[in-house]
């Protein structure tokens, strides 16, 4: 292995009530990916601002090509040739492709703006990149979320980079983006960079990496050669326990079968939804999959009224039910947490205490229309417990929290208001191994209760894993249906795959 590009020695980082890094160390080489894992809240996104001049360290050393550097701010960083792609997209959506890339380094002719050569130089760019979906001139607020990633790799790579850090860079990237990412990324070893790649998904770490780093809670576990460790003795290095990936929900008992708490009759929208009927039972996680752009997410709009609908019919334990806005939804005891849950889902810049009870303050107000605070900080005490949510306390900022751990906040939201149906969109998007046990084991033990939950999920092992049935989707339309015991991968691809019945 060469001698090392950058090497990390012995950095910790404190926040009030909180120790989010303590001694850790790692090394990455040029010409190297190293994959860097962890449990949300294992250290990895502070140890990224860290070394992308966004947090001061508290103690250890960085080295730079043999050289201790001490990183003052982004800048600086982006100086040294540190470049970071970040998770969540920094663009500006009125400007075009090319003044985003180059924003604050505009090519200029006697102070004035080379518009021309700026669009040269980013087409050049997206051409390397081997981007043709979108040119330099589009705007970016045109553009889907995937391409907007793009728009953000190659922003970070328009800069001399000897270091590119990579945080969950395929995140929303289809399979076909993806590819062109990896490509990009052989390239960029070949050039001599070295290459920092935070991921959750597991799959991608032996497409990718070379070596993998391990932190869990703010400590460094170790580092193994890629092709010398399991993807099994990884998820345990991060987790510090054993995890059953195989496991299966047993059948439903029979007494279950007529115990119907939704059912939807030839549900339609004018876009997409074409005759869609399907039961919910009581105490059942009924699992919605399919290919993107099946129509699962605009379903569970339709239902709680977000999307309008031009056919059908919803009942709501036996009786019909008329749902024409989220509200609506509610009231029957009808809760959606959506796959977007920072957008749509929590209140990030607010507290712990109030996003709980976000969804139930007619409950904890007095006939003046203020807040009591003494039964509401109560009830948020008790789900933070019974969830296990790690925060400071149900005051600290719900930014601050790990990505799952906000969303347990969010199913605590609608645990406060005492839904009986949960529509999951998307549960575990952007967070770990770890943290999806949590969120299984909390679904599993919501199901025992007598909650119904439908489960939207691209994870073919996560419906396989949970779901009680399974309904496929494709093109708008039910395609398929597969109880636990028959649900196999290949089948529900099958029928994933069908343009019609």
């Amino acid at each position: 292995m060469n001698a090392p590009l950058l090497k990390v020695e012995g950095v910790s980082k404190s926040f009030p009530g909180v120790k989010a890094l303590d001694d850790v160390h790692f090394d990455v080489s040029r010409g190297e990916v190293l994959a860097l894992v962890g449990e949300n809240g294992a250290g990895k996104s502070s140890l990224m601002k860290i070394l992308s001049g966004i947090y001061v360290k508290d103690a250890g050393t960085i080295y730079l090509e043999g050289e201790p550097v001490e990183i003052t701010g982004p800048r600086h960083a982006q100086d040294l040739g540190i470049i970071i792609v970040h998770q969540e997209m920094n663009l500006m959506p009125h400007l075009t492709v090319a003044q985003n890339i180059f924003i604050g380094r505009e090519p200029r002719v006697l102070g004035f703006l080379d518009e021309r050569r700026l669009n040269r130089d980013t087409a050049v760019l997206l051409a390397r990149l081997g981007i043709s979906e979108f040119r330099p001139t589009d705007l970016v607020e045109n553009l889907t979320v995937a391409k907007q990633q793009m728009v953000e790799i190659a922003k970070a790579l328009s800069f001399d980079a000897k270091v590119v850090i990579m945080d969950e860079p395929t995140s929303a990237l289809t399979q076909t983006e993806t590819d062109t990412l990896f490509r990009l990324i052989s390239e960029l070893k070949a050039s001599g960079i070295g290459i920092i790649y935070i991921s959750h998904r597991m799959e991608e770490l032996s497409r990718i990496a070379d070596r993998i780093t391990v932190l869990r809670d703010g400590k460094y576990i170790g580092t193994r050669e890629r092709t010398a460790v399991t993807q099994h003795e990884i998820i345990k290095m991060m987790v510090g326990r054993e995890i059953n990936e195989n496991a299966r929900p047993a059948t439903m008992r029979a007494d279950n079968v007529d115990d119907v708490v939704l059912r939807v009759e030839g549900l339609s929208t004018k876009k997409l939804l074409r005759d869609v009927s399907f039961e919910l039972r009581r105490g059942e996680i009924l699992g919605f999959s399919g290919l993107m752009g099946a129509g699962r997410t605009e379903l569970a709009r339709a239902i709680i009224g977000a999307d309008r609908t031009t056919a059908g019919k919803i009942f709501v334990n036996g009786v019909e039910t008329t749902i024409s806005q989220p509200a609506h939804a509610v009231a029957k005891g009808i809760g959606y947490l959506s796959e977007d849950r920072k957008q749509l889902g929590l209140l990030l810049d607010r507290d712990v205490n109030t996003n709980i009870l976000l969804s139930s303050l007619g409950r904890y107000a007095n006939f003046l229309g203020f807040m009591k605070t003494g039964p509401g900080k109560g009830t948020s005490r008790k789900y933070v417990e019974s969830l296990r949510i790690k925060t400071p306390s149900i005051f600290a900022t719900t930014k601050n929290l790990s990505g799952g751990n906000q969303q347990k906040v969010v199913i605590a939201k609608w645990l406060a208001r005492d839904c009986d149906i949960l529509i999951f969109d998307e549960p575990t998007r952007g967070i770990d191994v770890g943290a999806k046990e949590e969120i299984y084991r909390l679904l599993n033990e919501l199901v025992e209760r007598g909650k119904s939950i439908i489960m939207i999920s691209s994870e073919l092992p996560e419906v396989l894993r949970l779901s009680h049935r399974i309904i496929v989707m494709a093109n708008g339309r039910i395609t398929g249906e597969l109880t636990s015991n028959e649900a196999e991968q290949e089948k529900i691809m099958d029928y994933a795959t069908r343009i019609s019945q």
